[in-house]
């Protein structure tokens, strides 16, 4: 895996909130690549001299695929200009009407990547890859309907960890994390409720449906995970990001979470697009000796934004402010 520094820009002077956005965000657009209508929701990793990727990008008939990319900085990226074409992994089945939300991880000799996959509706498909060229795709985690699919990035008591957000067939307008176990990445099973929705009074930005974001970061403190929340206005939804801290040998616990977020649309580009007013997290680079974070999120459901953070601080943040 990479050792190359990964992004960061200092917090702005002034600033007072726990994470702070790039100033040159967003990093990806909409047209980045000729066929796309949008770039969002995408997840990033170490790899070689740099960082490589998943990127959904929805193209100008706003059929929905997922696509590899490379960068030197993890802030300048080449997504190819083709889908990825699987080969099949531990099955023949790899029948998909529609890829979106990926994310990947690192573990043990491979990458994995998880995405929302289209087979009679929505749910966790899996493939790995060792040079994000070859991707080789596996069963479908779970039945439809399920999105959010995260896992761990390692075992835990010996077995693969995925978290998910079972749902319905549309857009969905509930939802809580579960998690989910795997001897072998083929077979899935011992279904536990990790976190629900929070009462309205109690924090309404996470009142209608929550979903894991990025790959959980293993800290002193627990499995430091930032997930999304939804509140559903008179606007429509809009999607949020908290943190939550999760005990390291039973992620099923939680042992804090956000009562109020980390991130919330506020700049134009979170306003404004396809789907207005999202923040929605999928991956984060980090650094547990350097003590940050980067965050990469769709926004808008248009365009990629990054955002940065002291992991000790957040950990703080969401200790004491905790619901």
């Amino acid at each position: 895996m990479s050792k190359t520094q990964m992004p960061w820009q200092e917090r702005p002077e002034g600033c007072k909130d726990v994470m702070w956005r790039y100033s040159e965000n967003p990093i990806i657009n909409r047209y980045d690549i000729p066929t796309s209508n949008s770039i969002f929701n995408s997840a990033v990793v170490p790899f070689g001299d740099g960082f490589a990727g998943v990127f959904r990008c929805d193209n100008k008939a706003v059929q929905m695929n997922i696509f590899a990319g490379f960068s030197k900085d993890g802030i300048n990226w080449k997504i190819n200009h083709e889908p990825i074409v699987m080969k099949a992994g531990n099955t023949q089945m790899i029948d998909s009407d529609y890829k979106y939300d990926p994310r990947v991880t690192w573990i043990e000799d491979r990458y994995w990547v998880t995405w929302c996959n289209g087979y009679h509706g929505p749910t966790i498909g899996i493939a790995y890859t060792y040079d994000f060229k070859e991707f080789f795709q596996c069963e479908n985690a779970f039945l439809p309907f399920n999105r959010n699919g995260v896992l761990f990035p390692e075992k835990i008591n010996g077995k693969y960890a995925m978290l998910s957000r079972p749902s319905d067939n549309g857009h969905t307008p509930f939802g809580d994390i579960y998690i989910s176990y795997s001897p072998d990445m083929k077979y899935w099973g011992e279904h536990r409720c990790v976190m629900k929705v929070a009462p309205f009074m109690d924090s309404a930005w996470q009142c209608t449906k929550i979903g894991a974001g990025a790959v959980p970061i293993k800290t002193d403190e627990g499995w430091l995970m930032f997930y999304h929340g939804v509140i559903n206005t008179c606007n429509g939804f809009r999607y949020s990001m908290g943190a939550a801290i999760l005990d390291l040998n039973d992620p099923s616990q939680v042992k804090y979470r956000t009562q109020p977020y980390l991130l919330a649309p506020a700049e134009i580009y979170e306003l404004t697009g396809d789907v207005p007013n999202v923040v929605f997290p999928c991956a984060a680079l980090h650094s547990i000796e350097d003590d940050k974070v980067a965050v990469y999120y769709g926004a808008a459901d248009t365009v990629v934004g990054v955002a940065f953070g002291h992991i000790s601080e957040i950990i703080k943040f969401t200790k004491e402010n905790s619901l």
